[in-house]
């Protein structure tokens, strides 16, 4: 190295020293003004775009510049890995990953540092979400590196937690990989400033204790200036974006909030508070095709995450894709983390399929899941009864109905369940009986009443029976419509047509809002009765 060389180094550290880039980056050009072919002041300006961006952390206005110092220098020394380790670092952080990749690669042909090159491939392949080609990057980095190697096993250990959490083995190993990246710590430079970068936080906990009391009393606008305030402070810190990305959904501000998980993402790929925030704030705009894409990266990062198949599976039943949502409620039922909680998500699942898909034997599936899980949930019993009804299985709806009974025996809804199975049986006489004790268990059952008065009026000609209980079914529920229907039906069988023409304009004008009935046959009722 020259003395000039030397010189102009120790110039330009000199102001580096005391935090001023800018005139290290005016004293670089200055030289390079007058002998333009200086290569190593090329990549020394680079380093001091870089360096200028990073401390800076806002938009992206140098890395073009360090880019095009250090391509300068590449056009000259086309062999120095080193200058294409530069150039993909840049790249990196500018966010153009496969050009950063391609860099990274030309490094390793170059002889640059192979556990550096192999260790940002590694982070590369994070933030496109290639976990398993990631964890096999960093597998290469160490292969290069012994002491310096805490950054490589902080990685595969956030790596390994992330893929294979459900292993044990992995678990375990997962662990060593951050006992070691702490116990490697003190060798390597870079993760030691980015141990101390994170500790920093010590700086800014009055302000986030203040935020998050502001946040607690609602004075959100408040709370924002603070965490922006903090933001700019540490602005490498995930968890301040992600709860600046709250405080937005908060107010209803949905697009500055996922600016804000998204910029949580790209620093942290496997940020689990990014993505939650992410999904929620999709999801309150109304925005499925979005939150779908979302859930689906967060799934590849936490396959084995029960909670977020099921939400995902909600998502597709509001689109409409029906086998998309069943094949996701079936991976969260496999995956059961807890009784109580999978027995709801076999339900809904049997709710889908017995009412939209209409595949009843899938519904019994999921029904008998459901109640393995939980047998003493009554709702079970009557979903599943009520499953054996539609598949005309009598039999298996009569047994699941007299269990529930043995566990709650003054159950008005299994009793009335009961009244519809013996009457879809035939069996009246039992019918009534079982829709009584519905009603004497629960005087204002409306759906009780009107059944009762359904079989009064159409199978016994009780003409007078009837029309009490669809009275009761209506001082019960003054919204039924159907009741109201049966009211008029039977009213016009007595002959007391401007009685019954009233009754039929109400269930009509009601049903145009509960849907409960065809209503071209109310009006066709309706017209009838005076011919």
């Amino acid at each position: 190295m020259s003395t000039d060389i030397k010189n102009i180094n120790r110039e330009i550290n000199k102001f580096k020293k005391n935090g001023e880039i800018q005139k290290a980056i005016e004293f670089c050009q200055t030289i390079l003004m007058k002998e333009p072919n200086r290569y190593e002041l090329h990549i020394r300006l680079g380093d001091l775009y870089m360096d200028w961006h990073l401390d800076v952390y806002q938009a992206k206005q140098y890395i073009d510049e360090a880019i095009t110092q250090y391509q300068r220098a590449s056009e000259a020394l086309i062999d120095n890995g080193e200058i294409y380790y530069k150039i993909g670092f840049a790249f990196y952080h500018k966010g153009e990953l496969d050009r950063a990749i391609n860099y990274f690669n030309l490094a390793i042909k170059n002889g640059a540092n192979k556990a550096q090159c192999y260790y940002m491939l590694a982070n590369c392949l994070k933030k496109k979400d290639r976990y398993a080609d990631a964890l096999a990057e960093a597998n290469h980095a160490l292969k290069y590196t012994f002491f310096k190697s805490s950054r490589i096993h902080y990685l595969k250990h956030r790596l390994l937690k992330v893929l294979f959490f459900s292993s044990f083995r992995t678990k375990f190993q997962s662990y060593v990989e951050l006992l070691l990246a702490y116990l490697f710590l003190p060798f390597d430079k870079e993760a030691k400033k980015s141990f101390m970068q994170k500790i920093k936080i010590i700086v800014i906990f009055p302000d986030l204790v203040k935020a998050f009391y502001l946040s607690k009393i609602k004075d959100y606008e408040a709370a924002i200036k603070y965490y922006i305030k903090m933001v700019d402070r540490l602005p490498g810190f995930t968890p301040l974006y992600c709860l600046l990305g709250d405080i937005y959904r908060a107010i209803g501000k949905h697009e500055e909030a996922i600016i804000e998980y998204k910029m949580a993402r790209w620093i942290d790929s496997l940020c689990f508070s990014a993505y939650s925030g992410l999904v929620q704030a999709y999801e309150e705009m109304g925005d499925y095709d979005n939150a779908i894409s979302t859930y689906l990266k967060f799934i590849s990062i936490h396959p084995n995450n029960a909670i977020l198949h099921s939400n995902i599976a909600n998502l597709y039943f509001m689109k409409g894709e029906y086998d998309k949502a069943v094949s996701h409620y079936q991976s969260a039922i496999t995956l059961n983390p807890k009784q109580d909680w999978t027995s709801v998500v076999a339900q809904t699942l049997g709710y889908v399929q017995q009412n939209v898909i209409k595949n009843t034997d899938a519904a019994i599936e999921a029904f008998q899941t459901a109640y393995l899980l939980t047998p003493k949930e009554i709702d079970v019993y009557i979903s599943l009864g009520s499953a054996f009804y539609d598949k005309e299985d009598y039999k298996n709806a009569l047994i699941i109905y007299r269990r529930a009974l043995e566990l709650e025996p003054n159950n008005a809804k299994i009793h009335c369940n009961l009244g519809y199975l013996y009457w879809g049986m035939g069996e009246l006489t039992e019918a009534i009986k079982e829709y009584e004790l519905s009603i004497k268990y629960d005087k204002k059952y409306a759906i009780a009443h009107n059944n009762l008065g359904v079989i009064y009026l159409d199978d016994l000609a009780h003409i007078q029976k009837a029309i009490d209980c669809f009275k009761a079914a209506i001082e019960a529920n003054p919204n039924y419509a159907l009741a109201y229907y049966n009211l008029a039906r039977s009213l016009s069988i007595k002959g007391e047509k401007v009685e019954a023409a009233k009754f039929f304009q109400i269930a009509y004008d009601i049903n145009g809002i509960t849907n409960e009935i065809d209503p071209l046959e109310i009006q066709e009722r309706l017209n009838n009765l005076f011919e």
